[in-house]
């Protein structure tokens, strides 16, 4: 049977980083690798005993070992980690590096579609859906890149979908499955690097999504506002949805000039028309047949998986 596993770098409250593990257990995992990127006691305690969780703790004699010193920036620990996991002996067939909340959401049993994948398959891709805030188990759906999509994200979003690229306030690259004992490998956050080549042998895994729990609320996405203008998806490094000589701006100027102009009433303005799940929006995507379904069921799978945690 074909066996599949995670690696994740996570700094969460342990109710969160529980509910990824029992929910992937549930899924049929056969390994979870989670590096802490912080000490956790609680969700520690819960973890470790778990036969099919391999946990470590990434504290400065973790950092020291893998070496020189622990890097600033998030993104770079998540590569190295993911890295680390794909360079120990192979406990699966298949590891993909994710996020706590991103959740794996196949049409069939995940075992059957990665074992169905030809030997020349290295890398199989799988394309995120995006949380709708305010109702649970409602999502986005991926617009395929081409001619159409500009104008369906303008239908859905009028005020701001020209600035937001795919209707996703998060990636759109979504994440990798790869083969293990393929040699050498660096890991990256959407991708592998054999050497100089980049996703060997990929595919698109069409019958597999991402649950992308990105704003699960309000409250929820202005507190982690700062840190994403600054350091995470909304950073200035990254490009604008569409050329500058056509108007276009990068996700970091687009806040940056809401937030100096309407303050936070005009980013509440903002989120309401492109994450909350309103009436309005949602008729919008159903319309366009974008509108998912997914009970991912969190809390009984965590009940089950780990029933001390309450």
């Amino acid at each position: 049977m074909t066996t599949w596993g995670i690696v994740a770098t996570i700094k969460a409250p342990a109710r969160d980083i529980l509910d990824f593990a029992a929910y992937h257990l549930d899924l049929g995992a056969h390994r979870l690798y989670l590096y802490l990127d912080a000490p956790n006691p609680e969700a520690l305690a819960s973890l470790k005993p778990h036969p099919r969780l391999r946990v470590i703790t990434c504290d400065a004699a973790y950092w020291r070992k893998l070496g020189p010193r622990r890097p600033a920036k998030h993104q770079v620990r998540q590569s190295a980690n993911a890295t680390h996991a794909y360079g120990r002996r192979a406990e699966v067939d298949w590891l993909i590096h994710m996020d706590v909340d991103e959740f794996v959401w196949p049409d069939a049993p995940l075992a059957d579609l990665l074992g169905a994948l030809p030997p020349g398959t290295l890398c199989a891709r799988i394309r995120p859906m995006e949380a709708l805030a305010g109702a649970a188990g409602l999502f986005k759906g991926f617009i395929p890149p081409g001619p159409r999509r500009e104008a369906i994200v303008e239908r859905l979003y009028p005020t701001w979908g020209s600035h937001v690229k795919g209707g996703f306030l998060s990636h759109l690259a979504g994440k990798l499955f790869v083969r293990t004992g393929l040699g050498p490998l660096t890991v990256k956050i959407h991708n592998v690097f054999s050497g100089e080549r980049m996703n060997p042998g990929e595919t698109e895994l069409d019958r597999v999504a991402l649950c992308h729990c990105h704003a699960k609320s309000w409250e929820d996405w202005i507190a982690a506002f700062a840190y994403r203008r600054e350091k995470g998806a909304y950073r200035a490094e990254l490009a604008p949805n569409r050329p500058r000589e056509r108007g276009g701006m990068s996700l970091h100027e687009v806040l940056g000039l809401i937030e100096s102009e309407q303050g936070e009433p005009g980013l509440r303005a903002f989120y309401d028309e492109i994450c909350a799940a309103s009436p309005g929006l949602c008729d919008r995507l159903a319309a366009e047949g974008l509108l998912r379904h997914c009970d991912l069921g969190l809390d009984a799978k965590r009940r089950k998986h780990f029933p001390e945690s309450g």
